[in-house]
């Protein structure tokens, strides 16, 4: 019984160590390059290797976009407040997700 006990207590807490860096939100105090406007803390995201949550939880909307080690060029998208969007995560190739940005009311939906 013990060792019953022991191998499922390993196996729960591999299973915990592999999938907590997935879930872990960032915060949204990401510092942007060339003039974009610095990200409010109340804007988050959760990078993972099939799916980005960005989520506002702010009390206005936001448009923003994802930033991809790679340059992965991905549209703006307006998140509304207390909710969240999806974009595509880093995938299995080696890309990184290294933030998220604000977007122009200019700039392509």
């Amino acid at each position: 019984m013990k060792r019953f006990v022991r191998s499922t207590f390993m196996a729960c807490a591999v299973a915990l160590a592999v999938a907590a860096p997935a879930t872990v939100a960032h915060a949204g105090s990401q510092e942007s390059a060339g003039n974009e406007a610095s990200v409010p803390a109340c804007l988050t995201y959760s990078p993972g290797w099939r799916y980005t949550f960005v989520i506002n939880d702010c009390s206005t909307p936001h448009r923003v976009k994802v930033l991809y080690g790679d340059g992965t060029d991905v549209p703006c998208q307006e998140v509304a407040p207390r909710n969240w969007f999806t974009f595509p995560g880093y995938g299995t190739e080696g890309n990184t997700v290294e933030g998220i940005v604000l977007c122009d009311h200019a700039d392509g939906a």
